[in-house]
Order: structure tokens, then C-alpha cells, then sequence
């Protein structure tokens, strides 16, 4: 699967390239504001773009963030798709400053997938998760648990990359997709689960327990 030790996610490199020609362009014709400015965007794109390393030391039963950002939301709430009961949700809503490759919350089989093409509502807003563009991925855990997590569009966000396929088997804290540019990831947790989250926390991707299966 990609970007998994790369510093830069792969899906930078087009605009990383286009704002450094832009940047020489303007260089070699001596246009010294307009050539910082670029060199800025350049700059500040490869920083959203941005792969750190990540390790939690956990029990197997840990869930981890998905997604660096604030928990917007944590509570009961009905999940139609899969569950079709109630579930405990976790949203956490990233910023442009935040770090935007996605990582797997548990260890799993990933059994199905879906997308939705949608609206571009503000991320942080609750109605986001039912009528911005999303790709969900419902993972299998080894415990028999299911868990799953949603990858939704922004404001600004107009592309959701998801690496997994059904079928394959994923690591807790493995790189599995990211989205463009200010986003929120969801996360449904089995009712019966421990989640110790809470709404105004940051969470950091690969790292941050929100909660425990049963």
C-alpha cells in the first residue's frame, strides 16, 4: 500500500511541482514578490502533504485516531448503513494545518466499502456527516468486532483518496488514504465499546486512543 514510510504523500507531488516551476519562473524573471509568494505556496504545500511516523503501544483492543484534529463530536447515534442499531460516533475535524494522511484505527479485514458523491458543507458542521462526499471503509476486527470509519470532503476538500480494497488485511496506524484540503474523518464504534475521547480534544493520527472494543 502507498505513502506508508514516505515524508511526503505521493498525492503532493503534482502541486509540489507545479508551484516550484511557477516559483523558478518568476525567479528568472526577476519578480522578487510574486516569486516569495510562490516559493511560500510551495513551501506550505509540502507541509500539508506532510507523512510523519506515528507508533502507539496499546492493547489490542485499542482504537486509534484515524486522523490528526479536534474531536468535534462524540456520542450515540443510529448507524443505518451497517450497523442498522446504535453506535457511539467520534468525529474529528482536520484543519489545513493539520496532517491529512489518513491511518487505520484497528487492526482488520477490510469487508466493504462504499462512496458517496455529496455536497461541500463546512466540515466541522454535524450535518456534514450526512450530506458531504464520503468514503466509508468497514473494517472486521480479529475479535469479530466491527468498526467503521468514514473519510468526509470540506469546505475546501474536493478529493477523498482511500487506499484499501476489500479484502485486504489492515495494521493499526497504517497510512490508508487522506483528503484534500480541510476535511473530517468519522469513526463508529460498536455500542457496547469503552470510548474515552472527548468533544475539544486533539487527536493525533496513529497515535491517540479514542476508546477500547469489548
Amino acid at each position: 500500500m502507498k505513502n506508508q514510510h514516505q515524508p511526503v504523500a505521493s498525492e503532493g507531488y503534482p502541486f509540489i511541482g507545479l508551484f516550484a516551476f511557477v516559483t523558478l519562473v518568476f525567479a528568472l524573471l526577476n519578480w522578487g514578490f510574486l516569486t516569495v509568494l510562490a516559493l511560500a505556496l510551495t513551501l506550505f504545500t509540502v507541509y500539508f502533504f506532510r507523512n510523519p511516523e506515528r507508533h502507539v503501544e496499546a492493547e489490542d483492543s485499542a482504537v486509534i485516531s484515524p486522523a490528526d484534529g479536534k474531536v468535534v463530536f462524540v456520542g450515540p447515534v443510529t448507524e443505518e448503513r451497517y450497523f442498522k442499531s446504535e453506535a457511539i460516533k467520534v468525529s474529528i475535524f482536520m484543519s489545513v494545518f493539520d496532517v491529512h494522511v489518513n491511518r487505520a484505527p484497528c487492526d482488520g479485514k477490510v469487508i466493504d466499502k462504499f462512496y458517496n458523491k455529496g455536497e461541500f458543507f463546512n466540515a466541522a458542521l454535524d450535518k456534514a456527516s450526512l450530506q458531504n462526499e464520503q468514503a466509508g471503509t468497514l473494517l472486521e476486527h480479529p475479535s469479530g468486532k466491527q468498526l467503521l470509519f468514514v473519510q468526509i470532503a470540506g469546505l475546501i476538500a474536493r478529493r477523498i483518496v482511500v487506499y484499501p480494497q476489500v479484502g485486504d488485511l489492515l495494521k493499526r496506524g497504517m497510512r490508508c488514504g487522506l483528503i484534500r484540503f480541510g476535511s473530517r474523518v468519522d469513526v463508529y464504534f460498536p455500542a457496547d465499546s469503552d470510548v474515552l475521547i472527548k468533544v475539544g480534544d486533539r487527536a493525533k493520527a496513529g497515535e491517540t486512543i479514542l476508546g477500547y472494543l469489548k
